[in-house]
């Protein structure tokens, strides 16, 4: 079994944070995932920073641009992850985008992700279609490619789902990444299809960033993905985030864990 696939049996309903890797700087990124994963996280997404990351929203991209004037690298996470490793086993799942795979060289990237106990990889800007561009990669050195799914995906659901490794990121809402009030789409229809072809556990992310809007997500699929409202908490508080963080993660690893039937 996975190291995603026992987190997500440990956590029925998971919770599931996401921080821009070297915001504000590396070794607060260090200390950030250790207490996400004390405060109870199921798996912990990092952002690689990139110059161009189509699917965020303006928290996220600023986010990007204060971990790349302080210097953040591929190599520099990598390293930082090794030093990670010393105190959590959280499953670490990096979010970036193509190019910098490419730029890095994908075997070589997969190979280090491998080395230094990265779980899986999310590539927005790969359809679905495109995946095996890395997915020799991702196989060769054991790392979940995990797949997308949107309200846009219709009859491409259980295309997607049928094929899909360690879970399923269950896009909420149409756009960017970014705070919501509302969210509108029909998330149990979406999860009912997915059910139809895959066991894999669904996390729902984008637009949510309270504990009631965690609780609705997770009380539909298999927890929640929260990104922009904690990037917001490290915007606040720069080196001093730690223990802000560890305080929101806690409530809402307690909110979307009261949704276990």
């Amino acid at each position: 079994m996975s190291k995603i696939a026992a987190a997500f049996q440990k956590h029925p309903k998971a919770f599931v944070p996401f921080i821009t890797s070297g915001d504000p700087d590396l070794a607060t990124t260090q200390k950030l995932i250790v207490a996400m994963a004390e405060a109870g996280a199921a798996v912990v997404e990092l952002g690689i920073p990139f110059s161009d990351p189509v699917a965020e929203g303006e928290v996220i991209q600023r986010a990007n641009i204060r971990a790349l004037k302080e210097g953040c690298t591929t190599d520099k996470i990598f390293a930082m992850i090794k030093e990670v490793r010393k105190e959590t086993d959280v499953p670490l799942v990096f979010l970036t985008y193509i190019n910098p795979i490419f730029t890095y060289g994908t075997d070589k990237f997969y190979a280090k992700c491998a080395e230094v106990g990265v779980d899986g990889t999310i590539i927005p800007d790969i359809p679905f279609e495109e995946k095996g561009e890395v997915l020799g990669a991702c196989k060769k050195y054991g790392v979940d490619l995990i797949s997308l799914i949107a309200p846009t995906s219709k009859d491409r659901i259980q295309m997607i789902a049928r094929e899909a490794m360690g879970y399923i990121y269950l896009v909420s809402s149409l756009g960017v990444t970014g705070v919501r009030r509302e969210i509108t789409t029909d998330i149990g229809a979406i999860v009912k299809e997915i059910r139809k072809v895959s066991a894999k556990p669904v996390a729902v992310g984008f637009g949510i960033a309270t504990p009631e809007q965690a609780a609705q997500m997770a009380a539909l699929s298999d927890g929640a993905i929260v990104g922009s409202a904690i990037v917001k908490i490290i915007e606040q508080h720069g080196k001093d985030a730690v223990e802000p963080v560890r305080r929101y993660v806690t409530a809402m690893v307690q909110a979307v864990a009261a949704t276990k039937k």
